[in-house]
Order: C-alpha cells, then sequence, then structure tokens
C-alpha cells in the first residue's frame, strides 16, 4: 500500500490478511533505511530494532491466520516509532542525554506505547529529540541533528522532531510525542503535518512524573487529524491510576472522527455536529511576521468561503503568558538537574539546557512557582473570554519564519527567540490544540494554524481539524 494511505485502512487491509503486518512493518524498515542513515539522512530515529519488530509483525499474522479476535486490534499492524523521551520496552531510552546514552532497555513500555502495543501497533524504534525536550529544535550531543524533510538546513521542530521527520517522510504512519510548551504542534509545522496537542491529562503520564510538570501531555503524531484521532483513542485507554491529574475522554467520539471523516464539512463538524463557529486572532495577540500573518488571514477567507463562521477577535491575552509558562519549565528542568551542578555530570549536559536550570536555580522562588501557577488560570480565563460561543479559537501556529537549524527564527527579518510564542500559552490552560497547514511561505516552508477548543472536546477540534485540511489541501 501507499505510505500515505490513511491509518484505518491499513490497520482493515491487516485485519481482514489482504495485507499482512509484516509487509508493512518490511516496507517501514526499508523507508528508513534509504531515508535515515548516513551523513545526508534525515536522522529520525536513534535505534532500530528491525528483528523484534518482525518477529512481533508475524506473530500478529499468525494470530489473525489462526482466526484471533480484531475487534481490539484497531491499529492492527501500524509500524510506530517511540520518541525517546519514553519508554518502549527492549529498547533504550536515552533522553537525548550523555548522562543516560548507552543504558539498558527499558523492561516496560510506558502507558501510552502499552495501549498502542495492545491495539496492534508495532514499534520499530525510537525517535531523536533534544535532551529532555528542552527545546524547539532536534538536535542532541548523541544522536545529532534531525533534518527538516522538506528543506534538510531547517530546523524540524522540537521537542518530537525525529517522530514528526519519520511520519512526513513516510518512514512509519504513527509516532507518539510529547508537549510542554510546543513540542507536538511546532514539529508537525515544520514538517508540513497536522500536530495535535490533547488536553492535559489525556494520556495519563506515569508512574514518574513527567519531565515538564503540569505543563506536559502525552499524544500521538499521525499524517492527518483523522489517523491522529484514532490512535488517540487508543492512548487515552492507558492506565489513569497511574497519573493524579488524568483526564477521561470520550473515546468513542475520537473514533468517529476518524471514521466518518467523509462525511464532515464546516456545517456538520462543531460542538455536536452542527456548523463551526470559529474565533480568529489575526496576530495572536503578539508581535507577528508579515507573510505569516499575510498566508494565515488569506487562509481564513478561504475557510470562510467555504463556510465556516469566522468572526474576528481583537485582543487575546491581557498579560502576556510567557513569564508564567516560563518560570515552570524553568522550575521543572531545575527540579530535574540541579543536584548535579558543581559535580562531572554537569559537563554532561548541553548547555542551552545548562542555562534553563540554572535560571530556574538562581532567578525562581518558590513565591514565583504559585504565582506562575495562578498563571494557568488567568490564561485560561483570557482564552475562554477569547473563543466566547466559538467552537474554536484560532491563531497562527508560530509567529516567525522557520529557522536554518540551529539558529533562531524571524519575525519581519529580526532574528527572535519569539519566532514561536504562540504555542506554549495553551500548555498553561491545558487546552487542546491542532496544527494545521494552510499555506506556503516563499521560501518553501509551511505555514500553519492553530485550532483551540475547550477542556476535553478533543474530537471537535479534531473534526474541524479534518475539514480545514480538506478545504486547504493544495
Amino acid at each position: 500500500m501507499e505510505q500515505r494511505t490513511p491509518i484505518p485502512e491499513l490497520a482493515d487491509a491487516v485485519r481482514r490478511r489482504h495485507i499482512s503486518a509484516r509487509e508493512l512493518v518490511t516496507a517501514s524498515l526499508e523507508r528508513i533505511d534509504a531515508l535515515d542513515g548516513g551523513g545526508e539522512g534525515l536522522n529520525a530515529f536513534v535505534c532500530v530494532d528491525a528483528d523484534a519488530a518482525l518477529a512481533a509483525a508475524q506473530a500478529l499474522d499468525d494470530a489473525l491466520a489462526g482466526g484471533a479476535e480484531t475487534r481490539g486490534l484497531p491499529l492492527a499492524g501500524i509500524p510506530l516509532g517511540v520518541k525517546d523521551l519514553e519508554d518502549a520496552a527492549g529498547l533504550p531510552t536515552t533522553h537525548g542525554s550523555a548522562l543516560t546514552a548507552g543504558g539498558r532497555p527499558a523492561t516496560t513500555d510506558s502507558p501510552g506505547v502499552a495501549a498502542l502495543r495492545a491495539a496492534g501497533c508495532i514499534v520499530v524504534g525510537k525517535t531523536n529529540t533534544p535532551e529532555d525536550g528542552h527545546t524547539a529544535d532536534t538536535v542532541n550531543p548523541v544522536a545529532g541533528r534531525t533534518r527538516n524533510p522538506i528543506k534538510a538546513t531547517r530546523t524540524a521542530g522540537g521537542s518530537s522532531g525525529g517522530s514528526a521527520v519519520a511520519v512526513a517522510a513516510g518512514m512509519v504512519p504513527l509516532a507518539t510525542g510529547s508537549d510542554g510548551g510546543g513540542s507536538l504542534r511546532i514539529p508537525a509545522a515544520a514538517c508540513g503535518i497536522t500536530g495535535f496537542k490533547p488536553t492535559n491529562g489525556t494520556v495519563p503520564s506515569g508512574p514518574q512524573p513527567p519531565g515538564s510538570g503540569v505543563l506536559s501531555v502525552r499524544g500521538p503524531l499521525a499524517r492527518t487529524a483523522a489517523d491522529t484521532a484514532l490512535a488517540l483513542s487508543v492512548m487515552a485507554t492507558g492506565d489513569t491510576s497511574i497519573d493524579p491529574f488524568a483526564t477521561p475522554l470520550d473515546a468513542d467520539a475520537l473514533v468517529s472522527v476518524s471514521t466518518r471523516r467523509a462525511e464532515l464539512s464546516p456545517a456538520t463538524a462543531g460542538r455536536k455536529g452542527g456548523p463551526v463557529r470559529m474565533a480568529w486572532i489575526p496576530d495572536g495577540g503578539a508581535s507577528i511576521d508579515d507573510e505569516v500573518r499575510k498566508i494565515t488571514t488569506g487562509a481564513m477567507g478561504d475557510l470562510a468561503s467555504a463556510g465556516f463562521g469566522v468572526h474576528e477577535r481583537p485582543t487575546l491575552f491581557a498579560t502576556d503568558p510567557l513569564g508564567a509558562w516560563w518560570t515552570l519549565w524553568t522550575s521543572a528542568m531545575a527540579a530535574r538537574h540541579g543536584h548535579r551542578r558543581d559535580t562531572p555530570e554537569w559537563d554532561l549536559l548541553s548547555p542551552t539546557l545548562q542555562e534553563l536550570v540554572v535560571w530556574g536555580l538562581d532567578q525562581v522562588r518558590a513565591a514565583d512557582t504559585a504565582r506562575a501557577l495562578e498563571g494557568c488560570w488567568e490564561t485560561n480565563n483570557d482564552i475562554t473570554a477569547a473563543m466566547g460561543d466559538a467552537d474554536v479559537l484560532v491563531l497562527p501556529t508560530i509567529a516567525g519564519l522557520w529557522p536554518v537549524g540551529g539558529e533562531l527564527g524571524s519575525i519581519n527579518g529580526e532574528a527572535t527567540p519569539m519566532w514561536v510564542r504562540f504555542t506554549y500559552p495553551f500548555n498553561l490552560s491545558r487546552h487542546p490544540v491542532a496544527s494545521v497547514v494552510v499555506g506556503t511561505s516563499t521560501d518553501g516552508m509551511p505555514v500553519s494554524i492553530q485550532l483551540v477548543g475547550r477542556h476535553g472536546d478533543d474530537a471537535t477540534v479534531l473534526a474541524v481539524a479534518s475539514v480545514v485540511e480538506s478545504v486547504m489541501a493544495p
């Protein structure tokens, strides 16, 4: 089957034995071998275990040939990449860090990976990430840089860059990721696919705390919203007893998005199946590159012409949430690595990670952290007010143009760290957010918008994203 065949069709073909899981995995491994290795390869995967993947695929094929029940295998035979910040049994978890490189393979799966395996996925390997997922550029001292599949010199985004590249390049149809400030949406946008941050707590984390505390959420990366919805319906069934912040979700509603994708339209994809109303913030509530503004504003005009109800909002945040997010982010990094300062292990950390740890240790006080948690409520209040009676709040995914790997993005020609400022607020507010490509800049890189929904209404966000994909398809 073609590399871009929708995941439900691939899994159905395996269940019906029209194609074998072994054939799917073999095709995946061959594509990884062709695109990923060598000095000029994409470097999406940090390790691949072909023998284990083929053995697992063969075991599934044998079970299906023997008449195994298929109702519990919605992802039968789907090759899976796992971000190297979470465990997959039999493979090492390095976190992109020299501290843990060369460690023993994990003995258990993370909850999300366990749920995906139980649904029929075949793990083929681990995907690259910046050390502890601390930047929006996927590079680390252990595995090196992951290259963008559209333009190799550009950033692949981060921190789920390896997963996004693996999916965008057709190495695997599905991969896992995590998002503490945009780490699912940014690399998906950089690589030209749909990305989705679930409502925080949808995919259980644990039993170890996530590296970025209350900001972090795990989820799937796939090419389309419909594929993402199906994968998320599986990941959301993980063991919630290990996560004190777990949030129940209607998995059936997510499956419905996947199975009804051809029937969805601007008139049917809104909340409760009604017309879609969009609250549009043209500048994201902050400075934005002129080209990004032009492309996204034009896209909103196209969506309005297609039948979406687009209603412009003048403002988003009364106060920029960056301070609250930065405090929680740096304090989480300090909690993880602060004890290493003034020890030999300190020099093994990436310099940019060291900077975050030092800030968290020296600049953040207990009262600052408590105040930053209050910022979660303040950010949420602003988003609720801006959304009003709309189904989704819409704003650009990033504020600037994509940088060359290792450099800063730019806003109107000026390099600035604020090029990614539109993603982190929703980690504070915990809303579900999709990122969907709506155009291409003059330098040939994708431009995307974010669709923000109400807490727990992940299915509506993904349904709307699926329609936006169809309207904006080239």
